[in-house]
């Protein structure tokens, strides 16, 4: 009772009334419920928000959890230097595209078509009709060494063109990879440089299924590969030999890129092509391979002048175990889905 000295008589022994000791046993409830007051609402306001944010009972709290984990990466808007990370339906790919309505841009869109990769040229094309910047002033530009793999003349949209550039043909498809630096670098200089403003390289294996919109254009602009994204720098395929050009070493690189898609302004892109041409060149005359052959020389440029603009794998996909989850499907790679399939597969999508 020392707690309470108003609980005691003011003189003479000890003595408890009955009115003491319900004052006595009043505040003794007040206290206890203060104390308990106080711890009360803090867990009643926990549990409220995360109902709320998931919007789910109690039972489905973990299953949500788990999505949220999943789409984890997802989120990620910006690089470590502050470029843009482009999805397509996000806000911030609304604002790009809208940053370009009062704009007159002419866009060329490069692809190599030579050898038997000549059997994918017009479902490519007919796929950008549809979904490749529609509305945009657009160029494709076709290296090939057989021309006559367009006829009949493919049939084009009001503001779109078709340019042929005859190069000599390359059998191989490693000879490919190494020469398509050097034929990008010579067709940026004559002719493409004097015609668009934006230029973007791309496999010709592969098929628009969604809009790709001017969210994607910037003055130098790589894309994710999709088997990479969201793994440690560690898992990350660069090229680690230190006898080649396109080495890079432990404490460097944020992304791997994929050689299916980039491009950016035109005078951007010459000098991508012409560093990495060179690049490749120095390695082939010390008889060099680079473990990725052009993408390992794509990234080695890219870490030592990063990109202004990353699409994120929504831009390059195809399904493999390894692949990102992504919201949308923009632009799939049907040269390495058939390199994902097992045999019995590929004789059933007759890669």
């Amino acid at each position: 009772m020392a707690l309470f000295p108003f609980c005691k008589t003011t003189t003479g022994p000890i003595r408890t009334t009955r009115i003491q000791l319900l004052l006595c046993c009043f505040l003794l409830s007040l206290i206890i419920y203060f104390l308990h007051g106080r711890k009360v609402p803090i867990h009643l306001e926990s549990a409220h928000r995360i109902h709320h944010v998931f919007g789910k009972e109690k039972g489905s709290i973990l299953t949500d959890m788990a999505g949220v984990k999943a789409a984890g990466p997802q989120s990620q808007m910006e690089t470590p230097w502050g470029a843009p990370l482009v999805w397509g339906d996000n806000r911030n790919s609304v604002w790009r595209r809208a940053k370009f309505t009062n704009q007159e841009i002419h866009v060329g869109l490069l692809v190599l078509v030579v050898g038997t990769y000549a059997q994918f040229v017009r479902r490519f094309l007919s796929s950008a009709e549809t979904h490749f910047l529609p509305g945009q002033l657009v160029t494709y530009y076709i290296l090939t060494d057989n021309p006559r793999s367009l006829e009949p003349a493919i049939e084009l949209g009001p503001e779109r063109s078709i340019k042929v550039v005859q190069v000599a043909e390359l059998p191989g498809w490693e000879r490919l990879a190494y020469r398509r630096m050097v034929l990008l670098a010579d067709a940026i200089r004559d002719p493409v440089g004097s015609e668009v403003d934006y230029i973007f390289c791309a496999d010709v294996d592969q098929e628009f299924v969604a809009p790709v919109e001017e969210e994607i254009l910037g003055e130098l602009v790589a894309t994710l590969h999709p088997e990479m994204y969201g793994k440690p720098r560690k898992a990350f395929p660069y090229e680690v030999e230190e006898v080649s050009s396109a080495c890079v070493e432990e404490d460097e690189g944020d992304y791997y890129y994929t050689s299916e898609l980039y491009g950016g302004l035109v005078s951007e892109m010459y000098n991508l092509a012409r560093t990495c041409s060179l690049l490749i060149l120095q390695d082939q005359a010390n008889k060099v391979t680079a473990r990725g052959l052009e993408e390992s020389y794509l990234n080695r440029y890219l870490i030592d002048h990063r990109p202004t603009c990353v699409l994120s794998p929504e831009y390059s996909w195809w399904d493999s175990p390894l692949a990102a989850r992504v919201p949308a499907r923009r632009l799939v790679s049907l040269g390495r889905q058939c390199a994902a399939y097992d045999i019995q597969m590929r004789e059933q999508h007759k890669c």
